[in-house]
């Protein structure tokens, strides 16, 4: 008799273990459909497309040289898509010069977490051009955008300093230095913790020569311009800014943006309605780093 009651209860247990175990499943299957929350669009395609981007191509493509050896200068994507959907490059200049520490210190914000957290929120893949300086200013920021499967960091210089004479009154950087400038906020980023860098450089100004692409040509890089100039530098109307994106925006454009609040303060805005206007018209967004591997690259 307590041999047959010992055997119900080994029988009772397991039916409830088997029940348990199999509530358990359903109740991880449907979490996982749902989603958990853990990372901002973490179920949405264009943040599968750039981890898968990520984990297929741990080196991001560069161009090859350009003539004479020069630093190779990448501007838009192929205007007839490879693909059903054509592409558009949302990139963001985070400028700082290296002697606004004073006016950072006086309370001037340089920076922009209302424009990332939309990026994230309307699950956007962007390329963030970062000048040292600022990564410097805002370390756990630049980390923070660094270690987001959605973004890259590429340099932007360390100064901000102008590469070219006469760049819209910015201090120049010496030849002979220019190359150093930038491995200097290369520098920066590592010691911020940024990950996911890519080997792409932007001119102060998008002012540039062939001194200047000589100059940086060892370090390997490819220097990126842009094809549709979203006019937010200094806005105040965030309107006026997405109708001039939406005016220039073709198949494969790069769009020059800012994220800093005191120099671009209606840029946020602007994106609230420039996202979903290009989706209406089919285009996928995509990072710099995608658009240069589909223009034909080395690495």
């Amino acid at each position: 008799m307590i041999a047959l009651t010992r055997r119900r209860t080994r029988t009772r247990t397991a039916r409830r273990l088997t029940a348990a175990c199999a509530l358990s499943a359903l109740t991880l299957t449907a979490l996982a459909a749902c989603g958990t929350g853990s990372e901002p669009g973490s179920h949405d395609q264009n943040a599968q497309n750039a981890r898968s981007t990520a984990s297929a191509s741990p080196r991001p493509a560069t161009l090859a040289p350009g003539p004479a050896g020069l630093t190779p200068v990448f501007k838009n994507a192929p205007r007839t898509p490879a693909s059903a959907a054509p592409t558009v490059a949302l990139t963001f200049d985070a400028d700082m010069t290296a002697d606004q520490g004073p006016r950072a210190a006086s309370g001037e914000r340089f920076d922009n977490p209302a424009l990332v957290s939309t990026l994230r929120r309307l699950k956007v893949p962007a390329t963030f051009f970062m000048t040292g300086r600022w990564a410097e200013e805002y370390p756990a920021q630049a980390k923070d955008i660094g270690r987001d499967p959605l973004f890259e960091v590429a340099n932007h210089s360390y100064s901000h300093y102008a590469f070219t004479g006469r760049c819209y009154g910015l201090p120049t950087v010496p030849a002979s230095r220019m190359r150093a400038d930038m491995e200097r906020a290369f520098a920066a980023f590592r010691k911020a913790g940024v990950e996911h860098q890519v080997p792409y450089f932007r001119f102060p100004g998008g002012c540039y020569d062939k001194r200047a692409l000589r100059a940086l040509a060892p370090g390997g890089v490819t220097a990126v311009q842009w094809d549709v100039v979203s006019g937010d530098a200094f806005a105040t109307d965030a309107d006026a800014v997405a109708r001039q994106v939406l005016d220039g925006v073709r198949p494969g454009s790069v769009v020059v943006m800012h994220c800093t609040r005191s120099a671009a303060p209606t840029t946020e805005r602007a994106l609230r309605t420039i996202v979903p206007k290009l989706r209406e018209r089919g285009f996928r967004f995509v990072r710099v780093s995608e658009q240069i591997r589909a223009a034909g690259t080395r690495g």
